[in-house]
């Protein structure tokens, strides 16, 4: 007797795509798109690329994962950055374009506590301080925001990530955030409108950030609108403080902030190439710096 034949196999349905899938490009396609996207923008966030291309937050960080394995952007917290950024340095280390926030929060994490901790210990109850815009200063937002004992102090920022960094400590810190035409790149808000409040106030202290330190040509940034409200900044207060971490030290960009010499002080990291601090002192600059 011959053999039955096995009973054919219901095909099984088709699995539906996660929410926000349908309709979406194809894979391969979308990928690409986000590639670009990627190295057009500097960086780019999970969000938005939901948005963007109608697919599920869980699609989105697939995708990146994907492109990462490609070697073709690198995972930050929130998005995505260039696989080159972390490596994309010049001539002498610096760096061939403008770092974006995230990508500079996900560098020199150490050196940027270090000198976050450091400028913190300087503020006293019932001061004012300007706190220029910057991954370096958003750690000493995070170190002020810590220190329970301080009370009554007036914080005024150009950087929208850094007001939000010390909105948990009202009413404990009163916290005023310059006008000004908002620069996605840095979160920051600069010129037209950024001296209106500027221009009103005098503060005690500044900690004003930077993309270089020289003792010859001074205090640079690699972004001139944002050079010009450091320089603004400089004028409202009654001790300005530049901080940069040593990998900044010696280094010279397009934008001039001013020259050491309208500087009170330099707070670095404890790395810092002390031949370097040794001509940026011969300047008159007092340097501080965390003990080793």
């Amino acid at each position: 007797m011959p053999p039955v034949p096995p009973m054919p196999q219901p095909t099984p349905p088709p699995q539906p795509a996660p929410p926000g899938d349908r309709d979406a490009l194809p894979a391969h396609l979308r990928r690409e798109q986000i590639r670009r996207l990627v190295d057009e923008r500097g960086f780019v966030r999970v969000a938005e690329l939901r948005e963007a291309f109608g697919v599920s937050g869980v699609t989105a960080r697939a995708d990146l994962d994907v492109l990462v394995g490609e070697g073709a952007v690198q995972r930050v917290h929130g998005g995505a950055v260039p696989a080159h950024a972390a490596g994309g340095a010049g001539r002498a280390g610096r760096p061939e374009r403008e770092s974006s926030f995230e990508e500079a929060l996900a560098s020199a994490v150490l050196p940027k506590r270090q000198i976050g901790e450091l400028a913190a210990s300087l503020v006293r109850s019932g001061q004012s301080v300007i706190l220029d815009v910057g991954t370096t200063t958003l750690s000493i937002a995070r170190a002020l925001r810590a220190r329970a004992d301080l009370t009554d102090v007036v914080i005024i920022t150009n950087g929208l990530s850094i007001a939000l960094e010390l909105e948990p400590a009202i009413p404990r810190f009163s916290v005023i955030v310059t006008g000004g035409s908002l620069r996605p790149l840095q979160h920051s808000l600069v010129e037209p409108l950024a001296a209106t409040v500027l221009d009103q106030v005098h503060a005690d202290l500044a900690f004003i950030g930077c993309n270089g330190v020289d003792p010859e040509h001074g205090v640079t940034n690699i972004n001139l609108p944002e050079a010009a409200v450091k320089t603004r900044m400089l004028a409202a207060t009654a001790r300005a403080i530049v901080v940069a971490e040593g990998a900044k030290l010696g280094q010279v960009h397009l934008g001039r902030v001013a020259l050491l010499s309208a500087f009170d002080l330099l707070i670095t990291d404890a790395a810092a190439d002390p031949s370097t601090l040794e001509l940026i002192r011969e300047t008159g600059l007092g340097v501080l710096q965390p003990e080793q």
